[in-house]
């Protein structure tokens, strides 16, 4: 389906809503309340708030459309496959999202390994730079998020508040507990790969920006960034095999993150240790089986990160051959039904709206894939049109309606619709 398909769809249905026609399951999915359904009379001294209730739904229903559309027209990729820049308005929502949650401490799931009684802490105080966002990882993704977005657009709204959040959080001070926090014994595995690589990107972002207060907040976080590395640099060469899964642990996505974090800040010692990882793990790879995903909590693709990361590390047209082998199947006609986007049933589900970032991840690495491959490759056409269709799938899902999704799907909105895992040429 198109995006102005979707779009098309969406603005009838809120239309038809704001007249007060009858809705159905089937226009508005499983999710709609009974609330809205109700068409009788509605008794007694509940019909004026029932409408005034009604009134302001059909309105924030509206305005929502019309940012989904402006969104999901913005961010279709062009042909040379190179993310182009958005309006302010379009990225709002996602800044929006990590805005309201790298403070916001509880709920809290904590990998915490507790060594005496004295570790039981809250997390505002046993990390104390990154203890919002449900989990460590998703506040550190959801800083890069309001780096990224600060940095991009600094005009912007929302630009002056994701300052202050970052001033907030990234003082030398509360970096230092971080450092103690992972130093710690029983705390060798904390957030390997996943979080660890995240961090690594928090501080290419930072480093990257050209900006005296950024380059504070680089300087600050620098220290974690090395203990970060140090974890990866150390843990990759003692694992034998490589981790193929659609999770956290992961190791190409990570490794994909870890070595843009090494070129940005001219770590050649630490690029060439994740280089060789990938190189051990995945060029004697054939064959990924791509029918076998996702499972059914997946938010990364084993195969299509696998492919990212390879695209990093091989000449173009090296890495073309090696991808005959890797997806010998893929189109070179142009479609983009070679691989169906993921299924939320249920986005208040933690575990079960994994597969929207699955769509999102997938987009942007198949972009990723095309922008390495020889720019006469005929598989990029395809490429490109499976990364519309899930962008398609996930983008207006991207929403603060589920705190379960709210936390971190913005992070994956905007890695994705900024070109952030994009060739520096293609950006």
């Amino acid at each position: 389906m198109t995006a102005q398909r979707i779009v098309a769809r969406a603005l009838v249905v809120n239309a038809r809503w704001a007249a007060g026609a009858r809705l159905s399951r089937t226009a508005l999915g499983p999710r709609l309340s009974k609330r809205a359904q109700h068409t009788g009379p509605r008794p007694g001294t509940c019909q004026r708030r029932l409408d005034r209730y009604d009134a302001r739904m059909r309105c924030a229903a509206l305005r929502l459309t019309v940012s989904f559309a402006g969104l999901v027209l913005a961010c279709a990729p062009t042909v040379a496959g190179a993310a182009e820049a958005l309006p302010a308005s379009a990225v709002e929502r996602f800044a929006d999202l990590a805005l309201a949650c790298v403070h916001q401490e509880y709920p809290n799931k904590i990998a915490h390994a507790l060594a005496s009684d004295a570790d039981v802490l809250p997390p505002r105080t046993l990390t104390p730079a990154f203890y919002g966002c449900y989990d460590w990882h998703s506040a550190v993704h959801g800083h890069w998020l309001l780096a990224r977005l600060a940095r991009a657009y600094p005009d912007a709204p929302f630009a002056s508040r994701a300052r202050a959040a970052l001033a907030a959080s990234l003082t030398p001070e509360r970096i230092a507990a971080e450092v103690r926090y992972l130093e710690a014994p029983g705390r060798v595995s904390f957030e390997r790969p996943y979080g660890l690589a995240w961090l690594l990107q928090l501080h290419a972002e930072l480093t990257e920006w050209d900006d005296p207060q950024a380059r504070e907040w680089a300087a600050a976080v620098a220290p974690l960034s090395r203990l970060c590395a140090q974890r990866l640099t150390s843990w990759l060469p003692k694992l034998t095999e490589s981790l193929r899964v659609g999770e956290h642990t992961q190791t190409a996505f990570a490794l994909g993150l870890a070595l843009d974090w090494g070129q940005t800040v001219g770590d050649t010692a630490s690029a060439a240790v994740f280089t060789t990882a990938v190189k051990r793990f995945y060029l004697g790879d054939r064959a990924c089986p791509l029918d076998y995903e996702p499972s059914g909590e997946d938010f990364l693709s084993p195969c299509l990160a696998e492919a990212d990361v390879v695209g990093r590390v091989l000449p173009a047209k090296e890495f073309a051959r090696w991808l005959d082998a890797f997806l010998p199947r893929l189109p070179r006609d142009g479609r983009g039904d070679w691989l169906e986007p993921g299924v939320v049933t249920d986005p208040s589900d933690p575990r079960l709206g994994h597969l929207d970032g699955l769509n999102l991840s997938r987009a942007w690495m198949a972009e990723g894939i095309a922008a390495r491959l020889p720019a006469g490759d005929s598989r990029r056409p395809a490429l490109l049109a499976v990364a519309r269709r899930h962008r398609e799938a996930s983008l207006p899902r991207v929403t603060g309606e589920h705190y379960e999704g709210g936390h971190w799907l913005g992070s994956f909105a905007t890695y994705l619709v900024t070109g952030r895992g994009l060739p520096r040429a293609s950006r």
